[in-house]
């Protein structure tokens, strides 16, 4: 096979990649940029963290938001927050969404941001999407929406729903980690692309992540598919459902006799 064949190929794999990730978070078509293409990343399993990233959260986290060490419950991290103005998006959001359910939850999923009714309720998924992962966890997993815990990354949202800038990532993340760290989950769902890049901290698909553990510091980490992306393409419930029936074995719960089938 000829070098040309060879680029020809890389080429289109990286297509392929980058428009699957597009489509995952409910995407339609390309949007309007010169930005060249991410390259094909490798078929990808364990994402293996450096020492330093197994360290616990204190130096880099906390020396961007002083005092934030001392926010030692949800209420305190939530008042910590407060009216927040530290990065763009706050002029144009109606509510803060911090999170929702158990302090003491086994299993915390994680989502990218906030849609339009999660902005106007204050409430992490609470639109069609979020009713989605509402059944999966009472009627797939047979426990209370209230028994897990549910956040995401951005905690306010995107203009028109669109991908959370690098800046806004940057400025919310340590909220994240911190409530991930008052939590203290056994098991950590991520769900779609952007959510787990930014937990992970690599650009892999999350068409080749889902259904592999990852490490977080420690704390078993799952990604799988949006529940959004679920809307669009029913069929790949099945995959969702087989990565949630893995956290639920880590985890040691019954898994309910549905047939193997998606909620």
């Amino acid at each position: 096979m000829d070098a040309s064949s060879l680029d020809r190929r890389t080429l289109v794999a990286t297509i392929r990649d980058y428009v699957e990730q597009l489509r995952e978070e409910g995407m339609e078509g390309l949007p309007a940029s010169t930005s060249p293409a991410p390259r094909a990343m490798p078929a990808a399993p364990l994402v293996t963290p450096s020492k330093a990233d197994s360290a616990p959260m204190s130096t880099e986290l906390f020396s961007k938001y002083p005092g934030l060490e001392k926010s030692s419950t949800l209420d305190e991290l939530r008042e910590f927050i407060g009216d927040c103005q530290r990065c763009k998006l706050a002029p144009r959001r109606t509510n803060l969404v911090f999170g929702v359910g158990n302090p003491n939850a086994d299993l915390m999923f994680v989502g990218e941001a906030p849609g339009a009714d999660e902005d106007a309720r204050g409430e992490p998924f609470v639109g069609r999407a979020g009713q989605l992962l509402t059944d999966i966890i009472e009627r797939g997993m047979g426990i209370r929406r209230e028994d897990v815990y549910i956040c995401n990354v951005i905690k306010c949202r995107p203009p028109d729903n669109r991908n959370p800038e690098p800046d806004e990532v940057a400025a919310c993340e340590p909220f994240l980690f911190r409530q991930i760290d008052i939590v203290k989950p056994r098991a950590i769902i991520g769900l779609g692309t952007f959510a787990v890049q930014a937990v992970l901290k690599v650009k892999i698909p999350i068409s080749k992540l889902r259904g592999n553990w990852q490490d977080f510091r420690g704390i078993r980490f799952m990604p799988t598919f949006h529940p959004a992306y679920l809307l669009r393409t029913p069929g790949d419930k099945r995959l969702v459902w087989a990565d949630i029936q893995e956290v639920m074995k880590y985890l040691g719960m019954p898994i309910p006799r549905r047939g193997g089938s998606a909620p």
